[in-house]
């Protein structure tokens, strides 16, 4: 699927806003070209480099991101993952730790993925403190690192991974956080909700994964769609009237 096809489908939907999110040099630089493209959908992006390719030039992610483009919203999607480990952690934790400190420079909101390195996040956090406006992007971790995170002043954001079955931990997670700390993403094209799951993932399906927090929590599904589009655009500083 095209990018305007995705988009067109969002739009159809009820997505009218989209950030596109970057993971190395290449994903970030088509990140920020995808917001020039002329559709109904408001389009914003990150740049960032994510863990699984820390041995690559941070520099580059650095230099994107000084370039000041009008669209750029983020830093990220980086952090660290010890689950799947494809970089070494010392080098994780340095890129991060670079990141970290260009959202906080460039005043950008901060996109965390962290998976099985919740101790070595909390550390980074404790050392270097945290950029006000950060997100836990697909949130799967316990009901104590949710907490944890919450404590430390991030924002959590839940994908389709909390419709899969074995998910209890997570639903259990997504239940403790606030309304007003909870975002709702697909991480397309990956990890699309029951019933679409081993389907690519799109934007349009984030309105599946909304709706189910909305029941698992015993909230309204509008007050859930409104309140978490307002929370991304205060995280992304997006004009939200």
């Amino acid at each position: 699927m095209s990018a305007p096809q995705a988009l067109e489908r969002a739009l159809a939907a009820g997505v009218n806003r989209v950030v596109v999110i970057g993971t190395d040099a290449t994903s970030s630089a088509e990140a920020l070209a995808i917001t020039d493209l002329t559709a109904d959908v408001e389009l914003y992006a990150t740049v960032g480099l994510h863990p699984h390719d820390a041995l690559q030039d941070i520099e580059e992610i650095v230099a994107l991101a000084r370039q000041g483009h009008p669209r750029l919203v983020g830093i990220g999607e980086c952090g660290l993952d010890y689950f799947y480990e494809h970089s070494p952690r010392a080098a994780q934790r340095a890129a991060f730790v670079v990141q970290l400190r260009l959202a906080r420079e460039l005043d950008l909101a901060l996109v965390i993925h962290c998976r099985d390195a919740f101790d070595d996040l909390f550390d980074v956090f404790d050392v270097e403190g945290v950029p006000a406006r950060t997100m836990i992007h697909c949130f799967t971790g316990t009901p104590e690192e949710a907490t944890e995170c919450l404590a430390r002043g991030t924002d959590i954001s839940i994908s389709g991974v909390v419709t899969f079955k074995n998910a209890e931990s997570l639903r259990e997670a997504a239940r403790l956080v606030p309304l007003d700390r909870l975002h709702v993403e697909t991480d397309s094209p990956f990890l699309a909700p029951v019933p679409h799951r081993g389907q690519p993932n799109e934007p349009a399906l984030v309105s599946v994964v909304g709706e189910f927090l909305a029941e698992l929590r015993g909230e309204d599904v509008e007050q859930v769609r409104r309140e978490t589009s307002k929370n991304s655009a205060r995280l992304f500083k997006i004009d939200h009237s």
